[in-house]
C-alpha cells in the first residue's frame, strides 16, 4: 500500500514527508484494518512533519482524523463487522489500569498511544484500530464531513467544556481554523454569544458567514468582557491578550497540544479576580460519542477544502501559508 511518513521533520518547505510503498497492516487481537476514504488534515500533523512534537517512532505515518471501511478483524475483534463504516481518532490506546484511567480520566492517562504519532495513521490507504476506540458514525454525516469531527470538533468540544461557561455566557475564540469554526457553531447552538478573533480575511469571512456575534484581529478587544475563552492559535503570546479581555471568574483554554512560549503574566492584570487559565489534553472516548451526537443534532458542518491523498505535503503546505478557511479533507 502507500503510505505517508515523516521521514526528515523539518519546515514544511523543505519536504519532511515522503510517500513510500509499505505491507498492509494485519489486524492482531482486537484490531481492525480500516480501508481510508478520507482523513483529515489537522495543525497537530504540521507540528509532526515540523518536528515542533518530535515523532514517537521513525517514518511514522501521520493522520488521526480517519474516515473509511473495515476490510478485516483481528480474532479477537467483535465490535464492529467487515463493511462497517468507522472512524479512528487521536486517542489510539490506554493503559487502562493508571488511576487516570481508573477515575474516568483516561485523557491523562501515563501511557496513552496517539493515532498518528506512536501509531500509523490514515496518510495512507489502510490503516489499524483497536476496536475500543473506534467511532461509529452518524449516518446523515458525509465521509468528508465526519473526518474534521473527529479531532477538531472533539478537542473543540472540551476546550468548550473546559472554559466552564455560565448559561447564555459570551465566549472568545482565538484563531478560527478547523476546530475553532466547528466550535463556533456548536457553541451558537448552544446558546452562546460569540466572539473571534483571529488574523486572515479568509478566516474573519468565515467566522461572519457561520453567525459570530463580532469578529476582530486576533490581538484586538471584543466588545464585551468574556465568560470564558478558548486559544486555538498556536500562539503564547495571546495568552495575556485573552486573559485580559476576560472577566472576574473568567477561563482561558489553551486547545492545542502544542504552543510557544508564553510571554511573563501579569497578576493583577490577567489572572486576579479568580480569572483562570487552563490546558485541554487529549480527550476521553466519552468526549467523542458525546460530541458526535450533537454534530448530528444540530447539523453542524465543516468547511472543507478537498485534496487527493498524494497532495498531502501540499494539504500541509497550504495549512502552513493559511491559504484555506476551515479544514483540508485528505480523499483516496
Amino acid at each position: 500500500m502507500l503510505s505517508w511518513t515523516v521521514h526528515r521533520p523539518g519546515p514544511i518547505g523543505q519536504g519532511p514527508l515522503a510517500r513510500i510503498e509499505r505491507e498492509r497492516p494485519e489486524p492482531v487481537g482486537s484490531q481492525v484494518r480500516v480501508r481510508v476514504g478520507c482523513c483529515g488534515v489537522c495543525r497537530t500533523d504540521l507540528h509532526l512533519a515540523e518536528g515542533d512534537l518530535p515523532p514517537r517512532r521513525p517514518a511514522v505515518t501521520p493522520g488521526h482524523e480517519v474516515v473509511g471501511t473495515i476490510d478485516a478483524l483481528g480474532p479477537d475483534a467483535h465490535r464492529f463487522a467487515v463493511g462497517d463504516r468507522i472512524g479512528v481518532a487521536w486517542l489510539a490506546g490506554t493503559d487502562g489500569s493508571c488511576r487516570f484511567c481508573r477515575s474516568g480520566r483516561e485523557n491523562l492517562c501515563r501511557h496513552p498511544r496517539f493515532t498518528g504519532w506512536d501509531v500509523d495513521g490514515g496518510y495512507a490507504e489502510f490503516c489499524l484500530v483497536e476496536e475500543a476506540f473506534g467511532y461509529q458514525l452518524p449516518e446523515q454525516i458525509s465521509d468528508e464531513h465526519a473526518a474534521p469531527l473527529l479531532c477538531a470538533g472533539i478537542i473543540g468540544y472540551r476546550a468548550l467544556r473546559r472554559a466552564e461557561l455560565p448559561a447564555g455566557g459570551a465566549l472568545g475564540l482565538y484563531g478560527f481554523g478547523g476546530s475553532a469554526h466547528l466550535t463556533a457553531q456548536l457553541a451558537l447552538h448552544l446558546g452562546y454569544r460569540v466572539h473571534v478573533l483571529t488574523r486572515g480575511a479568509n478566516n474573519q469571512a468565515l467566522a461572519a458567514r457561520l453567525g459570530a456575534d463580532s469578529v476582530g484581529p486576533a490581538d484586538g478587544a471584543p466588545p464585551e468582557a468574556l465568560d470564558g475563552a478558548i486559544l486555538f492559535a498556536p500562539a503564547g503570546e495571546l495568552v495575556p491578550v485573552a486573559l485580559q479581555a476576560l472577566a472576574p471568574g473568567g477561563t482561558l483554554a489553551v486547545a492545542g497540544i502544542w504552543l510557544s512560549d508564553i510571554p511573563a503574566l501579569n497578576y493583577e492584570a490577567e489572572l486576579f479576580q479568580e480569572r483562570q487559565l487552563r490546558s485541554v489534553t487529549a480527550n476521553t472516548r466519552q468526549d467523542g460519542e458525546e460530541f458526535l451526537a450533537l454534530a448530528a443534532r444540530f447539523g453542524i458542518s465543516p468547511t472543507t477544502t478537498a485534496y487527493p491523498m498524494a497532495a498531502a505535503d501540499r494539504a500541509l503546505t497550504d495549512l502552513a501559508a493559511g491559504r484555506f478557511s476551515g479544514a483540508a479533507v485528505l480523499h483516496n
